[in-house]
């Protein structure tokens, strides 16, 4: 997958994330912010994957990872950014 097909990916689970987040309304995070975050999330994970040599055979697992990474990323900050009242 390369480093295009992650940035494409990180932005596309940013969205996602940020659209489907049930906190998104009481949330001070912008759209910008849980793109960031997911597109973050998805190189670290691809970077922890080759360090460790997880994604040594290509990309068998290195799409659902990244995924499930940058998910993570977009939905945490959108939570930690949520207005306590």
């Amino acid at each position: 997958m390369g480093w295009p097909g992650i940035v494409v990916l990180g932005v596309a689970v940013g969205l996602a994330g940020w659209w489907l987040h049930p906190l998104r309304r009481a949330s001070r995070a912008r759209l910008w912010v849980a793109v960031l975050a997911g597109v973050l999330g998805a190189a670290l994970a691809r970077m922890a994957g080759n360090v460790t040599t997880l994604f040594h055979n290509g990309d068998t697992l290195e799409w659902p990872v990244c995924t499930a990474a940058a998910l993570v990323a977009a939905a945490s900050v959108i939570g930690m950014l949520s207005r306590r009242r």
